[in-house]
């Protein structure tokens, strides 16, 4: 009796950083995609909006074609980054992208439950215990907080010699 393939739905949040992109690639060499069923979503999370005030700090208008500008801008990093995600994808039969706004802890988390995700893949940024403490880490609060199994993928750092 042939068993019955199970979908998954892996999550592989992406950003900018070139760790995300080696979580990515190690993902799709390590991570069995024989099972036709299985979906990979790109999921990338714009970082909230600065709210403006109508004024700036030394009393000029703020215009709104600025914030238009920056908005502008921050579709045209989420579509970059995709796009450079996707091209590592290309033998992959079933991938979904998403893009949100926010706070990539919690949207991060919010999409892995909404999006019903087997496994969690992320990068490390491997930031350093200062810029950790003051940033926080968005794979630790992700580990913390998500009920699938959670997967962090640490770049190799070069070794002497290396470039």
């Amino acid at each position: 009796m042939a068993e019955e393939e199970e979908e998954r739905r892996i999550l592989v949040a992406v950003d900018e950083g070139e760790e995300s992109m080696y979580a990515l690639s190690w993902c799709l060499k390590n991570l069995s995609f024989q099972n036709s069923k299985d979906t990979l979503i790109l999921l990338y999370v714009k970082p909230p909006r600065v709210t403006y005030s109508a004024f700036d700090g030394t009393g000029y208008f703020f215009a709104s074609d600025i914030t238009a500008t920056m908005e502008r801008y921050s579709q045209q990093v989420a579509d970059c980054v995709l796009e450079k995600a996707m091209k590592l994808c290309k033998n992959i039969e079933n991938v979904e992208t998403r893009v949100e706004n926010g706070d990539p802890r919690d949207v991060i988390c919010q999409m892995v439950q909404k999006l019903g995700a087997d496994v969690l893949v992320m990068g490390s940024h491997g930031y350093g215990l200062i810029k950790r403490a003051f940033l926080g880490s968005v794979s630790n609060h992700c580990a913390q907080n998500v009920k699938c199994p959670v997967l962090i993928v640490k770049k190799p750092k070069p070794t002497a010699g290396e470039t």
